[in-house]
This record gives C-alpha cells, structure tokens and sequence, in this order.
C-alpha cells in the first residue's frame, strides 16, 4: 500500500486535487512539471510555501490537477491542497500550518455585475436634469 495523501483545494473559480506522496520532489500540474505550468518563480515559491515552512520540501512527491480560474488561482488553490495533505499527515504539521494561515480557505471570489449599473459597483453616470 502506498501512503499517498489526497486533498482539494480551491481558490476564486479554481479547484484543484492534490495527491502528496512521499518521493523525490517531483511536482506535476495536469500531467506538465509544475515550473513549466506555472511560468512564474513567484507563483511556484506560493504554491510550495506549505513545504517550504516544513522545510520537507524534497522529500514529497506532488501531482496535482487543477481546472477553472487562472494559474494565479490555481496556484493558490494547490498551496491549500498541500497544506491540508500535510495537516491530514501529522498534527505537529497542522499547528505549524495554522499558525501561519495556510489552512485557511482565501472566500473572496469576483463579485457579479448589477442590472442597470457599469460594473459590480460602478455606476453610470448621474444627471440631475
């Protein structure tokens, strides 16, 4: 039996599953290596946080699929699925992970666009006469 841990994250309009199994270090999104999907440094460094502040970072495999949203979401969508396989994993990794809001889902999605008005909030143009 493998011990591969499983868990979803979400962030905006983006989900993703996140499978963490112990390993070499190899991370996947969608079947691509995770540097190449997510084009940036930054948004690499994000989804690693959870790892990095275990500092465990080489010692887990990751393979993650994610769908809607953009990378920046699914991004953060997959730093939640790490961070809650690794709280899942042992409860000393949970403290440290709560301590510095890792496991913590971010609820602040697009807000839609009113009827009558330009935006979600802006409005047309008043005319008093």
């Amino acid at each position: 039996m493998n011990n591969t841990v499983y868990a979803t994250g979400r962030r905006k309009s983006a989900v993703a599953r996140v499978f963490l199994s112990p390993g070499t270090g190899k991370r996947t999104i969608n079947g691509i290596d995770a540097a190449q999907y997510l084009t940036t440094e930054s948004l690499v460094q994000k989804m690693e946080t959870p790892l990095a502040l275990l500092e465990n970072s080489s010692k887990y495999d990751v393979r993650a699929t994610t769908k809607g949203g953009g990378i920046g979401g699914q991004a953060e969508a997959i730093q939640l699925g790490i961070a809650r396989c690794l709280a899942e994993e042992s409860p000393e990794n949970r403290a440290a992970l709560k301590a510095e809001g890792l496991l913590t889902r971010d609820a602040r999605v697009k807000e839609r666009k009113k009827y009558g008005q330009a935006g979600a909030r802006k409005q047309f143009q008043f005319s008093k006469r």
